[in-house]
This record gives structure tokens, sequence and C-alpha cells, in this order.
């Protein structure tokens, strides 16, 4: 007797971005224990993740679903690319409970995007979860946002922006190829911070961290968030950036003791729970709606 196991349209995308959330949600702690500048940081992360994908792609096979879309094709690496270096300078510029909880607005910005361009229309659930997300995010900010980091919180909120505006990118096109976006957002962000950079002068601990970030854990997360897109609208994937904004603390927390606030844990039980009841709802409407498990937008 065998057992198969597979995953329709709209389980397929909740688990994409649910397990590339969540494996994105170390990038705060690899950023601090890197031990070094922002632009190195930036320069070795974006090359390796651009080295360990583009090896990917050498058959030209995946570059094929690119050529008749050269325009968004470069419009969505370059936002890939801006969003990975604000992210890791918003971190080196502010507390890492500010950069994940300003991050959880990328809905916001998914949501308005879609509307505004690609006229889909966004389900009520989806508006009412990023309400009630955004009424958490306010919480944790009460009481971990100062004066002291601006800089890293206006870095962190123009990457809530271009991670909202890229989901709506590869919504609006579906068939292109993530991987070797990705690889080429890596390739341009390292270009642009090598001349800030001093990549020859880190310590062995600051590059096995970056290898391991750049090798491994931004590849498959970002390769995961951006193919859920096929298959979920890009506000509810972007949605998903919520766990980031509760366990990207929790990890800093653990391994460095970084408290954050109590506030913050008030609000990110909030977040994790609207989660919880849009992709519950999202999946049981899916399945009233589509008996064979393919994904329509509500």
């Amino acid at each position: 007797m065998s057992f198969s196991f597979s995953l329709h349209g709209h389980e397929r995308g909740l688990a994409m971005a649910a397990v590339g959330v969540t494996i994105l949600s170390f990038d705060s702690l690899l950023v601090r224990l890197a031990a070094t500048d922002g632009w190195n940081i930036i320069f070795w992360r974006s090359a390796l993740m651009g080295l360990s994908l583009g090896l990917l792609c050498l058959d030209g096979r995946r570059l094929a679903t690119l050529r008749g879309n050269l325009g968004a094709s470069l419009f969505s690496a370059i936002l890939l690319g801006i969003t990975s270096s604000l992210f890791v300078l918003a971190v080196m510029n502010t507390k890492v409970a500010n950069v994940v909880v300003i991050l959880s607005a990328a809905p916001l910005f998914a949501a308005i995007f879609t509307h505004c361009f690609l006229h889909e229309k966004v389900a009520i659930r989806t508006w009412l979860a990023i309400i009630s997300a955004m009424a958490g995010m306010l919480i944790v900010f009460s009481g971990s946002l100062s004066g002291d980091g601006l800089v890293g919180d206006v870095y962190a909120v123009l990457a809530a922006a271009a991670v909202g505006g890229n989901l709506t990118l590869l919504r609006r096109h579906p068939n292109l190829d993530r991987v070797p976006l990705i690889a080429i957002g890596g390739g341009l962000s390292a270009l642009v911070a090598w001349p800030m950079a001093t990549p020859l002068a880190l310590t062995t601990q600051s590059y096995c961290v970056l290898a391991l970030m750049g090798l491994l854990q931004m590849p498959l997360a970002t390769a995961l968030i951006n193919s859920a897109t096929r298959h979920l609208p890009s506000a509810e994937v972007a949605l998903f950036y919520l766990i980031e904004a509760v366990l990207g603390t929790l990890w800093v927390w653990w391994w460095l003791d970084e408290q954050p606030p109590q506030a913050t844990l008030l609000g990110g039980s909030l977040i994790l729970l609207t989660l919880f009841v849009n992709a519950w709802f999202g999946l049981r409407t899916s399945r009233m709606l589509q008996p064979s498990g393919e994904y329509r937008t509500p």
C-alpha cells in the first residue's frame, strides 16, 4: 500500500509563505551575529545569494521565462535587492523589534498596490486582518519605538514598501521564474554595496555567518515567499511577514538577551492570532469555492 501527499493551490501557497517567512525570521539574529559593518553584510550576503542561485540558472532554461518580460524582471530584481539592503541597514541602525514590526506593514502596501495597479479585489477578511495586525503593530510600537533609531525606522518603512511592491509585481507575472530574479537582485545589491564595503577584512565568525545567510537561509526563504504569490494574492502573502515581527524579536531576545518590552509580546500575540484566523478562513473559503483545490482570488 502506498500513500501520497499533495497540497493544492491555496494550501501550497500557505505552506510556502509560512515556511519561507519562518526561515527568514532568523535574518535579524544572523545580521547581529555577523558582527561587522552593514555594507559588508549586504555585499557578502547578496553576492553569495546571487552566486548560489545563479549556478542553478546556468543551463538557460530558467532565464527563458524572463526574456518576454524584461522590464518586469528587472524591476522585481531591483526591488529584491533594495529590500535586502534596506533590511540590513535598518537592523544596524535601530532595534530589531522596531524593524520587524515595521516590516509587518508590508500587507498594507501590498493591498494598496494590488488594488491600485492590478485592480484585483482584496478579500474583506484580508482587509480586516490587516487592520487587526496594524493594531497589534501599534501596541508593539508603543513599547519599543524611540527617537534614537529614526534613520533605521525609515529604512524599515521603505523595505516594507519594497516587499509589498515586489509581491504585487510577482502576482501580476506568475510565470516568471523566481530563482533567477533573486540571483540578479543579489548581484545588483552586491555591486551597490561594494564601494562602501571592506569585504576582505572580516573575522572567521563573520565569514561563517555570512556564508550561512547567503548560501542557504536567504535563497531558500526568498524563493519560497516569492513562489507563494503564484497561489495567493500578494496582500495575503505579505501578511505572513507578521510572523517575522514576532519570531525575529524572539530569536534576538533568546540568543543575545535583547529583551523586548511587554508591549511587544502583547502586540505580537495579537499579530499571530490574526494571521492564524485569516489563513484558516482563507483555506475554508478556497475549499468551498473550488472543490478541486485550485485557488481563486476571492
